[in-house]
């Protein structure tokens, strides 16, 4: 049976850090050091998980918040689901995939900054979803990793082509496609979009302000000598 194309369109969702941020000149300076991979184009096979209310200790158990190191988290990621045969995320054909496409509120749960870190560690770039809790969609944008919300009809539609086919992510132009000319369009908070195509962090973001605060120190220094630490 032919599959059936479909385009849709998401409502606009404005966030507090472009409220506060979009009318700031120069928070986006051409040159900067980046302190994270850059996101713009996220393309390849999905995981089809589909499944809702996927906590924090489901993406990655509390036996491994004891370390404070990023780096092999992801071997501990969904292991409570990887028990079990024949579940998706040791499926081959899904090894490596950059994209989880999942159900409702995906990450609530605890706060645990571990679950982006055990996704990024596994390759994950982006996780489409009707909804995320909000601690781990700003957990997730600041570990560089893109959460898309789609409608339920969007989401499932995806799940399908995910079983045997990529999906395309385009974050400059806010969709996400597939090869048999779906189109849905997704919104995203325009000082996050930023942030994640430029590759900047909250670290990155302050140090591409460093000129103005180091001429705010230099003047303060003056102002407030008493404060300056006196060398040893």
């Amino acid at each position: 049976m032919a599959r059936r194309a479909q385009t849709l369109h998401v409502p606009l969702i404005i966030g507090h850090e472009a409220a506060e941020h979009r009318h700031t000149p120069g928070l986006f300076p051409k040159a900067v050091d980046r302190t994270m991979d850059p996101v713009n184009i996220v393309e390849g096979r999905a995981y089809p998980f589909g499944m809702k209310n996927v906590d924090t200790d489901i993406i990655i158990p509390a036996k491994w918040l004891k370390t404070i190191s990023r780096a092999g988290l992801g071997k501990g990621a969904f292991e409570a689901l990887r028990k079990e045969p024949g579940n998706v995320f040791d499926d081959p054909r899904y090894a490596g995939a950059p994209i989880i496409v999942a159900g409702d509120n995906f990450g609530c749960g605890s706060s645990r900054e571990h679950a982006a870190w055990a996704l990024a560690d596994m390759g994950v770039k982006a996780v489409i979803a009707p909804s995320f809790s909000d601690i781990f969609s700003g957990n997730a944008f600041k570990n560089g990793i893109l959460t898309v919300v789609l409608p339920q009809e969007a989401v499932d539609r995806l799940e399908e082509v995910a079983r045997t086919d990529s999906i395309t992510i385009d974050l400059e132009n806010q969709t996400v496609t597939t090869p048999y000319q779906d189109r849905f369009t997704f919104e995203i908070d325009p000082f996050r979009k930023q942030c994640l195509l430029g590759g900047l962090d909250e670290i990155g973001l302050t140090m591409a302000r460093r000129d103005a605060i180091g001429a705010f120190e230099a003047k303060d220094a003056q102002r407030r000598p008493w404060l300056v630490p006196k060398a040893a």
